[in-house]
């Protein structure tokens, strides 16, 4: 999962060496945190979101099948 949101936020930025992605697992939640340079937070977030969101739904689909809950937090 990290592997997926970091190469999509690396096509995405101006920066791609800035991008860091950590997964932390906390009970039956699975928390992704992607952190990109200041001035590329808005090209990985997205006109309303839409970018974030997408990738949202990508972890949700990539999940592991048993219900967990998967996170993305953009830093």
């Amino acid at each position: 999962m990290e592997d997926l949101i970091a190469y999509i936020a690396r096509s995405l930025v101006d920066d791609p060496s800035q991008v860091k992605v950590t997964k932390r697992v906390s009970g039956g939640t699975t928390v992704i945190e992607l952190r990109v340079a200041q001035e590329d937070t808005g090209r990985v977030i997205g006109k309303g979101g839409q970018v974030a969101n997408a990738m949202r739904s990508l972890l949700r689909a990539s999940g592991d099948g048993k219900g967990s809950r998967v996170v993305l937090k953009i830093i």
